[in-house]
């Protein structure tokens, strides 16, 4: 069941509180209504106004505790809201509001104190009835509280401590990039430009027929025909066109005496 919100005044206190007082406060606020719930249920047999002016007492013990409880809670959350998951921060916020709900039941109880201590039977009758639902409530708001320690770490030393390293980790990580944008060079997008590509021309090829050879054939001489009065011998050599003439001795026939 959620219950209404309520928003109180905000109270600047002279003075700061330290951390880790609320569960401090919180158990003594627990145990003293059982003890007032006991001794009413007594003073029912045994009548002995000493007994109501104690429980009064304790009564009004009881509600200023619980102004210590609400205070040590708020310095307690805030100081560990930061850490805490979605679902713990949910929580935490649905323990405040009870706190706050158990914080004015507190006073109202000491009024229902003031009018049961008049003697009428219906009202001593709803003044216990209203003393152990607010001891059911406690008990109820000290659970919760125990889940927010032990299950999402609530004020745990080392959780805090885990999470101071991790702060620290994070900042020094951004600085690291800061420090990167600032010496990395502007690198400019370049631009796509549209450039025209012109297709190569393709010509038909040229094909050159072979020009004859303008070496010259050597020419060669016929021999030359053999004289009566000489021998002539010609000789001609493959390689070259000129013609060597070897001269010969020459006879002369002497005709015979008859």
């Amino acid at each position: 069941m959620t219950l209404p919100e309520i928003v109180l005044p905000k109270i600047t206190l002279p003075f700061d509180i330290a951390v880790l007082l609320h569960p401090s406060v919180v158990h003594f606020l627990i145990a003293i209504p059982v003890v007032i719930l006991l001794l009413e249920l007594m003073n029912l047999m045994m009548k002995k106004k000493a007994v109501g002016g104690v429980s009064f007492f304790l009564l009004l013990l009881v509600a200023f505790a619980a102004v210590g409880a609400y205070f040590t809670g708020l310095t307690d959350g805030k100081e560990a809201y930061p850490a805490l998951a979605e679902a713990a921060k949910s929580e935490l916020a649905e323990h405040k509001l009870l706190g706050t709900y158990l914080m004015l039941a507190s006073f109202i109880l000491v009024f229902f104190k003031l009018l049961a201590m008049t003697g009428n039977k219906v009202l001593k009758a709803l003044y216990i009835f209203a003393l152990i639902g607010f001891v059911v409530v406690m008990f109820n708001q000290g659970k919760e509280g125990g889940e927010l320690v032990y299950e999402h770490g609530l004020n745990v030393q080392a959780v805090k401590t885990l999470d101071d390293k991790i702060f620290d980790l994070e900042e020094a990580l951004e600085e690291a990039n800061e420090n990167a944008q600032l010496e990395a060079p502007a690198v400019s997008t370049p631009q796509t430009v549209p450039t025209q590509v012109a297709k190569p021309v393709v010509q038909d090829p040229v094909v050159q027929t072979p020009k004859e050879s303008t070496l010259e054939k050597p020419t060669l001489e016929k021999p030359t025909p053999m004289q009566t009065t000489g021998i002539e011998e010609t000789v001609v050599t493959p390689t070259q066109a000129s013609v060597q003439t070897v001269a010969t001795p020459t006879v002369e026939v002497i005709p015979s005496p008859q």
